[in-house]
């Protein structure tokens, strides 16, 4: 397939930033709110979980098929990260697909933050010869659906997992 790797992603208000170890102790601040684990399970996890995971995803997948592209978001004006997009790239080259996710902090929820990284993360995908985005998301999650529709997605009659599949063309 030949491997997509994580790059500085830049909007007007956001730098998509390459995840890194060092941002586990951050990020475990602005991941803390139980609330954001409301429809996806688990509860937040402290700053040593936190670095572990950041570890392993940082390491890259075991599989040379699959792409595990993760970022944390830096809101510029701020100085701060406030959340993460990730997209997991499988396929050929010419038919990649991507499942993307994305999460918010609490505190700046409700400012399009989310919706403008997964533009951005939509458009970048499309540089890297991806064709079709993938997001699941809870039925009665509407902030994620707003954020799906934003990134021109669009949900499907396909139920995984208690989820709605969502997809679109890469690119933007």
């Amino acid at each position: 397939m030949g491997a997509v790797a994580a790059e500085v992603v830049e909007t007007g208000r956001l730098l998509l930033l390459p995840l890194a170890v060092e941002h586990a102790v951050e990020m475990a601040v602005v991941l803390g709110d139980p609330a954001l684990h409301a429809f996806i399970g688990g509860a937040p996890a402290d700053p040593a979980a936190l670095r572990a995971r950041y570890e392993r995803l940082v390491a890259g997948s075991p599989d040379p098929d699959v792409s595990w592209c993760n970022w944390v978001i830096r809101l510029r004006d701020e100085g701060c990260l406030v959340g993460t997009v990730q997209a997991t790239v499988t396929g050929p080259a010419h038919d990649r697909v991507a499942e993307i996710a994305w999460v918010v902090g609490t505190p700046w929820q409700g400012r399009g933050i989310a919706g403008e990284a997964a533009r951005a993360l939509v458009a970048w995908l499309g540089r890297q010869e991806v064709r079709t985005v993938v997001a699941h998301i809870h039925p009665e999650h509407r902030a994620s659906a707003a954020v799906a529709t934003a990134a021109g997605l669009t949900p499907t009659d396909v139920l995984h997992e208690g989820e709605i599949r969502w997809t679109g063309p890469a690119g933007g």
